[in-house]
C-alpha cells in the first residue's frame, strides 16, 4: 500500500469525519445518483475512495450490489462495521485500480466528494487513478465523479493558495476527532475546469455525457458554471 498524505488525517478525524456538514446530504445525493445514472437494484458499483461507507450503505439499502475502497484503513474498519446487506469494502489505493484484476465489469462507479481522484492531482496521479476507474467498468458502463471547479477555487478560496500551474489549491486547517481532540493539517486538492475534465476522460477511453454544478448534499441538474464549489461529471466507457 502506496503512502499518502490523507491516510494519517482520516486516521485522526475517524467517526467524527461523518459528523462534518458536508455528510448531512448523503441520501440527497444517493437520491439523485440512481436517477441520474439509472441504477437498478442488482447492478453492481464501485465506489472509490469510499471513506467511511456513507454513499455506499445508501446505495445498498436501495438494493444495489456497492463495493467500496479507501486508502485509509480506519475509514474502511467503519464502513464494515456499519455495513449493510449488499455493501462490502476493502483498503486499496486507488492508484492501483488498474492491477486490482479483481474489480471488474461493474455498471458504474462513483468517485465523490474528491474520495480518490481530487486528493491525487497534488502527486500527479489524476491521470493513473481516472484510468483505474475505467478498466473496472464493462463496456457501456457509467462514471460519476466530482472534481472541484478551479474557478469557484480561484474566485472564493481566500484561506487558500490556488496554484495556477497545477491546478492545485493549498489549505491548513484544522480536523477534530470523535474525543474533541484538534489537529492541524495540510490539504492539498486538483481543481478543475470541465474542459479538463473532458480531455482528462476522454483520454482514458471515456464519453462525457455531462458536467453539472453542484454542491455537497444538493446535486441537481444544473448547467456549469464559476459559482459551484463541485463539478458533477457522467460519463461513459467506450
Amino acid at each position: 500500500m502506496t503512502d499518502h498524505w490523507f491516510e494519517p488525517m482520516a486516521s485522526h478525524m475517524g467517526r467524527a469525519y461523518l459528523r462534518y456538514s458536508f455528510t448531512k446530504g448523503t441520501v440527497q445525493e444517493v437520491d439523485f445518483l440512481m436517477s441520474h445514472l439509472n441504477l437498478r437494484p442488482g447492478q453492481r458499483v464501485l465506489d472509490v475512495g469510499c471513506g467511511p461507507g456513507r454513499h455506499a450503505h445508501e446505495l445498498a439499502r436501495r438494493g444495489v450490489v456497492v463495493h467500496g475502497i479507501d486508502i485509509s484503513h480506519e475509514f474502511i474498519e467503519i464502513a464494515n462495521e456499519d455495513a449493510v446487506a449488499g455493501s462490502t469494502f476493502e483498503r486499496l489505493d486507488a492508484r492501483l485500480l488498474s492491477e486490482a484484476t479483481h474489480l471488474r465489469n461493474f455498471d458504474a462507479v462513483i468517485c465523490l466528494c474528491q474520495g480518490a481522484f481530487g486528493l491525487m492531482t497534488a502527486q500527479g496521479d489524476d491521470e493513473t487513478v481516472v484510468k483505474g476507474l475505467a478498466d473496472c467498468l464493462r463496456s457501456g458502463g457509467q462514471l460519476a465523479l466530482s472534481a472541484f471547479n478551479g474557478y469557484f477555487a480561484v474566485k472564493y478560496h481566500v484561506d487558500a493558495t490556488f496554484d495556477a500551474l497545477s491546478g492545485v489549491s493549498h489549505e491548513v486547517t484544522e480536523i477534530r476527532n470523535s474525543a474533541g481532540e484538534t489537529q492541524q493539517v495540510d490539504l492539498w486538492t486538483g481543481c478543475y475546469t470541465p474542459r479538463e475534465l473532458r480531455l482528462l476522460l476522454s483520454h482514458s477511453g471515456f464519453s462525457v455525457i455531462s458536467i453539472l454544478s453542484v454542491e455537497p448534499g444538493h446535486y441537481e441538474e444544473s448547467v456549469a458554471s464559476v459559482e459551484s464549489p463541485e463539478f458533477l461529471v457522467k460519463a461513459v466507457k467506450n
